[in-house]
């Protein structure tokens, strides 16, 4: 058995709280993450991390059996896990990609431990030594506990864009909608452009858009410095539809997730921008060889974000270094946290971007007294509904959505604590 081999995998569900409750078209993140640490060690000696997100109590269990599938498996072996796990026929009845991501991430930190050097010099070597971020503007509802951080109004939004430019120096700015009617965010998102003139937006309801509103809301921007007009409408045939309306770029991190839609895309060229994101992809190299495919293409890229701690954050910078066709700003829910499971806390931005790490490996390491807290902050307050807003019971999402929330209510909902 070679020493490089994995002996043990270890999943650890943490909770980690949020600034305030964050707001989205499909529903809210109630004042916090749930994501599940995985550490993988082998006969050796070394411990890789990786990171997943949801999960909880199903996914402990889930990497928990996939152990049997990966003992004695060559850390250095990553295509050959990649078949064990993710076998395209198998998957049609056990989707394992997102398992397969976290595993992916910790089999290359510890490749890059063994051999001393950072993971972005195992996967070509870096073109970027920062990877710059976009603000990533979220409605909010105010935090329970303290009364502060809510995003509802135009004032609100402008204010606290404002405020993170100034902590963060963030020049791009991303907001995520589909939550408000869309003349209300219409209204949010033009007065963003005007407090922040020159500098590059981008719009995101997750497909909740009729293509009607789409059309209107698209058109209705042309005249600002767009980034990318990021899945309005849901689907490649909408989507490429809508491009007869609107001059705009199409962007894209739901309908383009996986080689066959990206096949698809390139035949239809419905979208201009694949968001690539080192989870939903299922790992750092998949990414990078997507990006390849859309270099060829002559199509842009950037990094994803599906609300990350500092592992995830660490695949995402490596990722960055490495991408000769990374066109925009990386998107990051990381800002929203109130703390990190990482040594040393929460990376810290510097002019709107972070340094990509130095050291071996991922370049991070785990911070066990913040792992066992947040993983008793877990078990103490469970998972919570993604899919649903805890402002609006018996509410549920719809594509497109046919019941916006309503922008004069300032309640504060309760959750669980």
């Amino acid at each position: 058995m070679s020493a490089t081999t994995i002996r043990r995998i270890r999943a650890t569900p943490v909770t980690v709280p949020l600034e305030a409750p964050l707001r989205h078209s499909n529903g809210a993140h109630w004042g916090r993450f749930v994501r599940t640490v995985v550490e993988v060690e082998t006969a050796d000696g070394y411990v890789g991390l990786g990171e997943m997100g949801g999960g909880g109590e199903d996914a402990t269990r889930a990497f928990a059996a996939l152990e049997g599938y990966l003992s004695g498996h060559d850390v250095f072996a990553l295509e050959a896990m990649r078949l064990k796990i993710c076998n395209p026929t198998a998957s049609l009845y056990n989707n394992r990609t997102q398992l397969h991501a976290a595993l992916e991430f910790a089999c290359l930190d510890i490749i890059g431990r063994k051999l001393g050097v950072p993971v972005c010099d195992l996967l070509g070597g870096r073109l970027n030594d920062r990877v710059a971020f976009a603000s990533y503007l979220f409605f909010r509802y105010a935090d329970p506990q303290t009364g502060r951080g809510e995003v509802r109004t135009a004032e609100q939004l402008v204010a606290h864009a404002r405020e993170l430019k100034a902590k963060h120096g963030f020049g791009s700015h991303k907001l995520k909608g589909g939550v408000f009617p869309p003349a209300h965010e219409l209204e949010c998102y033009r007065a963003l452009a005007q407090a922040l003139p020159g500098e590059g937006l981008r719009y995101d309801p997750n497909g909740a858009l009729s293509f009607d509103d789409a059309v209107h809301f698209g058109r209705a921007i042309e005249d600002l410095r767009n980034d990318y007009y990021e899945d309005p409408v849901y689907g490649i045939a909408p989507m490429k539809a809508l491009r007869d309306f609107v001059r705009i770029p199409l962007a894209t991190n739901t309908i383009v997730v996986n080689f066959e839609q990206l096949a698809a895309n390139a035949m239809s060229r419905a979208v201009d921008v694949i968001l690539l994101d080192t989870t939903f992809w299922g790992g750092i190299r998949p990414c990078i060889k997507a990006a390849g495919v859309c270099e060829t293409l002559g199509m842009q890229v950037a990094v994803h974000s599906s609300g990350e701690l500092g592992i995830q954050l660490a695949t995402m910078l490596h990722l960055g270094a490495v991408l000769p066709n990374l066109g925009y700003a990386a998107d990051a829910h990381y800002h929203h946290l109130a703390d990190d499971v990482i040594a040393g806390g929460p990376m810290r931005y510097e002019g709107g971007t972070i340094r990509v790490p130095d050291g071996p490996g991922l370049g991070v390491e785990l911070d066990r007294d913040r792992l066992a807290r947040y993983h008793e902050l877990f078990r103490e307050l469970g998972g919570y509904p993604y899919d649903r807003d805890p402002g609006r019971p018996g509410w549920f999402a719809h594509v497109p959505n046919r019941a916006w929330a309503d922008p004069d209510d300032a309640r504060i909902p309760p959750l669980r604590r």
